[in-house]
């Protein structure tokens, strides 16, 4: 690892996926925010801190690298020396007013396609490309998420095993989806609240009303499953897949509200980094969803984002580890009480990302199955 990069991405209302490039002091061609590891720092922390002192960003990093490119940086002397990079989502909370760089460079949102074409390096162009937004379900977005726009109307065919399983009465594709919609926003607000970004209250607020409103979905999904005719397999696999999609805004639910009832106000850089994966497993598994709509034409892409979802929950259990550790050095002796209830915010946080792997196992299962 030569250099870290923050890649700086939003989610607009209506769906939309955005990332904010930067220009380059010298050339002024579109960057990405980047710099070389810091004493002290994680290489996350590094590409949090690059983001803030190039582009103004503050947000929450995923401590899991999304991929690697190399470029050639050009010394002052004329000579260039070619770098490997390791780029970090960015989920993106504001752009402050002023910055350390700010007269030194531009900013800019990008819609991905765009953000491809404005970069240079093929390998960075394939990591843009590949940073999918997650679809808003059209049927269902103005009910879950009442400011949503939808822009256009997805045609979908389905094939093979799945036209029988999704047959033209059952609204499952659009249910799976909206649900994935409250694990989105849910683990938005977990983030943030663990960031002490803005008011506690909200937070926990935004997490319970999107507990319920999964809790409306996965009801709706499974009434469809006794109104249509499928198969007994098929059954199963429809309440497989969205009870552990369930189990993950339940886990959400379950975090904020021991939070809440502990008065908690801040937390370790491990929970922290926990919560980071959370938006990150949630992200992933909102595009998943929707390619089951089409399980041949997407099978491989499906495998590339289920592998995604295992890697980071790995790497969520080394951070616990390691965070249960340190917490227990800090507390374990002389205020034990605070290493019961923060070992309860780490359990709580270990079993969200748990939750997720499941959901890759699901999905994988069903592309082996039946792709």
């Amino acid at each position: 690892m030569d250099q870290i990069a923050a890649l700086p991405y939003r989610i607009d209302a209506d769906g939309h996926a955005y990332v904010m490039l930067i220009t380059s002091r010298e050339t002024k061609r579109w960057v990405l925010p980047k710099g070389d590891l810091m004493k002290g720092y994680a290489p996350h922390e590094a590409a949090a801190f690059e983001a803030f002192e190039e582009a103004g960003l503050r947000g929450i990093p995923c401590p899991t690298a999304l991929g690697t490119f190399p470029y050639l940086k050009r010394r002052r002397t004329g000579r260039t020396h070619r770098l490997v990079v390791t780029v970090f989502p960015f989920s993106v909370v504001e752009q402050v007013d002023d910055w350390p760089e700010r007269s030194e460079r531009h900013t800019q949102w990008f819609a991905l396609d765009d953000a491809v074409e404005a970069v240079d390096e093929p390998e960075l162009k394939l990591l843009i490309a590949g940073f999918s937004e997650p679809p808003i379900p059209p049927e269902l977005a103005h009910r879950v998420f009442p400011g949503f726009t939808v822009r256009t109307q997805r045609k979908v065919r389905l094939v093979g095993w799945f036209q029988a399983l999704m047959p033209k009465q059952g609204r499952f594709f659009d249910l799976f989806e909206a649900h994935a919609q409250t694990l989105v926003a849910g683990a938005d607000a977990l983030a943030r609240l663990l960031h002490n970004e803005g008011e506690t209250g909200g937070h926990i607020r935004e997490i319970v009303d999107r507990e319920h409103e999964a809790d409306a979905i996965i009801r709706e999904v499974l009434q469809d499953v006794r109104r249509v005719f499928v198969t007994p397999f098929d059954r199963s696999a429809i309440a497989d897949l969205i009870g552990v999609m369930d189990d993950a805004i339940d886990q959400m639910h379950g975090t904020a509200k021991a939070i809440e009832l502990y008065g908690l106000t801040s937390f370790t850089p491990e929970m922290r980094d926990m919560a980071g994966i959370v938006v990150e497993a949630a992200r992933v598994t909102a595009e998943a969803i929707p390619l089951l709509r089409s399980l041949g034409d997407n099978a491989g892409r499906l495998h590339e984002l289920t592998a995604r979802l295992i890697q980071i929950e790995g790497h969520a259990d080394d951070i616990h580890d390691a965070g249960l550790k340190a917490l227990f050095k800090e507390h374990g002796e002389g205020n034990p009480m605070a290493f019961i209830v923060g070992r309860e915010i780490y359990s709580h946080l270990e079993k969200i990302i748990d939750r997720f792997e499941d959901v890759a196992n699901e999905i994988e299962g069903l592309v082996i199955d039946h792709a």
